[in-house]
């Protein structure tokens, strides 16, 4: 048996070694462990040897004992509400993606949106297993946060507001709420209802989006009719088809609505086609989030548009830089993009430059 062949602990599962790397490129083995870890101090020349060596064996470095020698296991966690939501599934994806490239594995967890859920989570309830934590949180407060004792890193997702020493990757709610309501207020809507709403904390991201409605509407001249104002219990297509239905019970017909996300959007669309009315003619709809489902309805979906793939990268990103044990800034409020994506509900034949996945 060739001697390569049993070299598995450094290598790929044909048994490729860092050394015989360096006998195919002629360099040491601590020049190919530098090219494998990217240091910089390496030429292009030298690297491009390397990689050549690399490729025609094969090599594969073994990730759990690169991880092992620092002291990590190789694993993050990101913690997400629901997966019923279409939104965190894809924020999942890319999540996924974005630690793959720091040669990291992702566990995915699902708080339900419960307090206590969140609260085990973020107190380190998988801290054996993980190296930190990518946490979306529903109903922690700046309290619980400031109260944390676990010492692996933690990154914040989501729109909510907090005042805790941990890094927060959201976009700015208030602005994309106003440009979605901009959006039908150029078209000439000035009955705008907005579902979704919810009761209590200020800070929650229903209240932001409200805000941004309010403060839209009044920059326009027009006085905002709290009459249009629907909360809901949930955020979910039911939880829209529920609230439109009873927006039109009592007589208040918009001529256009903005929901708190894609999925209470699409079940608005439903109860409005269901009692006779035309998207975008009678009611025009624009949704927040650009859930694949927005783009498929038998009426596609104008919605905000998160930045799913810089919201991910910035958070495993930041949560890298953490565990790198170099020195970071004090923490971070970074604000991913967002674009508003025109489409059949706004505007019925929308221009090949506004409409897109």
């Amino acid at each position: 048996m060739r001697d390569s062949a049993r070299r598995v602990e450094s290598g790929s599962a044909v048994g490729v070694s860092l050394k015989d790397v360096a006998q195919r490129a002629g360099v040491s083995i601590k020049t190919v462990s530098n090219v494998v870890n990217n240091y910089q101090h390496v030429t292009p020349k030298m690297r491009a040897k390397v990689q050549q060596a690399i490729d025609e064996l094969g090599y594969r470095p073994n990730l759990t004992a690169r991880h092992l020698r620092k002291g990590r296991t190789g694993i993050i966690a990101l913690a997400v509400p629901e997966f019923g939501n279409p939104y965190f599934a894809e924020l999942a994806g890319a999540v996924v993606d974005a630690a793959a490239r720091h040669d990291y594995t992702v566990l995915v967890d699902h708080t339900g949106g419960l307090r206590e859920k969140e609260l085990l989570v973020s107190q380190g309830f998988r801290s054996h297993v993980i190296d930190g934590l990518i946490l979306s949180p529903i109903h922690l407060e700046t309290e619980d946060l400031m109260a944390r004792t676990e010492t692996a890193p933690l990154v914040l997702l989501g729109e909510r507001e907090y005042e805790a020493p941990y890094d927060h990757i959201a976009i700015d709610n208030v602005a994309a709420a106003r440009d979605a309501v901009r959006h039908l207020i150029d078209l000439g809507h000035r009955r705008i209802a907005f579902l979704g709403s919810r009761t209590g904390r200020e800070r929650q991201p229903a209240h932001l989006r409200l805000r941004g409605w309010r403060e839209e509407l009044a920059a326009a001249g027009i006085e905002a009719d709290e009459s249009l104002v629907v909360v809901t219990d949930g955020y979910g297509r039911e939880d829209g088809a529920v609230a439109m239905a009873a927006l039109l019970d009592r007589g208040e017909q918009p001529d256009a609505v903005f929901a708190y996300n894609d999925l209470i959007a699409i079940g608005a669309m439903r109860t409005l086609s269901e009692r006779g009315l035309r998207i975008p003619d009678d009611v025009a709809v624009v949704g927040f989030d650009n859930i694949e489902e927005s783009l498929y309805g038998a009426t596609t979906l104008t919605t905000i548009a998160p930045d799913k793939e810089a919201i991910a990268r910035l958070a495993v990103d930041s949560l890298v830089e953490r565990l790198s044990g170099s020195p970071v800034p004090e923490p971070r409020r970074p604000r991913p993009g967002y674009r508003l994506i025109v489409r059949e509900s706004t505007v019925m034949r929308p221009s090949a430059e506004q409409s897109g996945p």
